[in-house]
């Protein structure tokens, strides 16, 4: 019995050695012994860092095919930054986007084409500060409007008038600057932008100036100019010596048709009565009455009186003349009284 005990166990020793682990499975009434299986657990390996964008890929109008995102971000920014180009008739004015309160929301734009598919084409968000572009146009229009000048009469120069040359100005289209400047922000473009300006005409012309009144008080004559072109001579009467026709720059302030006659404030006149129109008026049928206080330039029944110092102060014509000359002035129209 000890010999066989002996030779049992070496035989199951050898067994171990020479074979695979068996361990053994008890099931109901029967014993046996299986081999638990090898296996080996499959790697994935996954690159470490951020990646080039796919080919294909666009942020705006910026390609960022191949580039890292920090590249990426870089590249757009940097484009986005450059100046805009305003060009104003021959004037060239370079703005930057952050002068005109405009950013881009680059991170965005490069996280989202980090994730884009090949060909893609991923929009880049501008925003833009309330008001930024159009203060900016405001400033704009400070420094390019031209105010219109109007012909203007300085004077007489050698007994005729002068009057200043006119002069167009000019006014920045400002809406459609702003529109313009904006669109350039929003497509990331910076094509040169040109902005426009309207003309602005004057209103009041050399050639164009209205009727100017010349009284040569010595020479008895009255030249009616329109603008600088003399335009009608006509002969008239002036003050006596006792009442001189006044010397000046005036206006016509005052227009009548067939006007009454009130004696004025002088001792001449103190015993005279006011006058109707009529036949006997001696203001004739026109009175056009000058800024100086009681003169005027008026008909006279009397026309023999023309040619001389006759008059009270006011300057006479022919009736049918101060009728003409009546429809051909206005009330603003200058007067200038000479010696001459």
């Amino acid at each position: 019995m000890l010999a066989c005990a002996s030779s049992g166990l070496l035989a199951a020793a050898v067994v171990a050695e020479a074979g695979p682990l068996q361990l053994p499975i008890t099931s109901g009434t029967s014993t046996g012994t299986t081999t638990a299986p090898t296996t080996t657990a499959p790697t994935t390996t996954r690159p470490s860092g951020p990646q080039p964008i796919q080919q294909g890929v666009w942020i705006g109008k910026v390609e960022v095919s191949g580039l890292l995102p920090q590249d990426a971000t870089v590249l757009v920014q940097t484009r986005f930054d450059r100046p805009i180009q305003i060009r104003f008739g021959r004037q060239t004015i370079k703005v930057t986007p952050q002068r005109l309160g405009a950013a881009a929301r680059v991170r965005l734009a490069v996280d989202q084409a980090s994730r884009a598919a090949p060909d893609t084409r991923v929009p880049l968000f501008v925003t833009l500060r309330a008001g930024g572009v159009a203060r900016y146009v405001r400033a704009l229009a400070r420094r390019f409007d031209v105010s219109a000048r109007n012909a203007e009469l300085v004077g007489l120069r050698q007994l005729r008038p002068w009057i200043t040359k006119e002069r167009a100005g000019q006014a920045l289209r400002r809406r459609a600057a702003v529109r313009t400047i904006v669109a350039s922000l929003r497509t990331h473009l910076r094509a040169p932008v040109r902005i426009r300006a309207d003309r602005i005409e004057p209103t009041v012309t050399r050639s164009r100036y209205g009727p100017i009144v010349v009284i040569r008080r010595e020479s008895k004559r009255l030249h009616l100019y329109r603008g600088m072109r003399l335009w009608k001579v006509f002969g008239v009467a002036t003050g006596q010596s006792e009442y001189p026709t006044p010397i000046g720059r005036f206006s016509i302030v005052t227009m009548a048709r067939h006007p009454w006659w009130y004696p004025p404030d002088s001792d001449w006149a103190k015993d005279e009565k006011p006058v109707p129109p009529g036949p006997g008026n001696p203001l004739g049928t026109r009175w056009m009455g000058i800024s100086a206080s009681g003169v005027g330039i008026h008909g006279t029944p009397d026309s023999a009186s023309i040619g001389y110092s006759a008059s009270h102060g006011c300057v006479r014509m022919r009736i049918p003349e101060a009728e003409w000359l009546f429809s051909h002035v206005r009330v603003g129209a200058p007067v200038y009284i000479v010696r001459a």
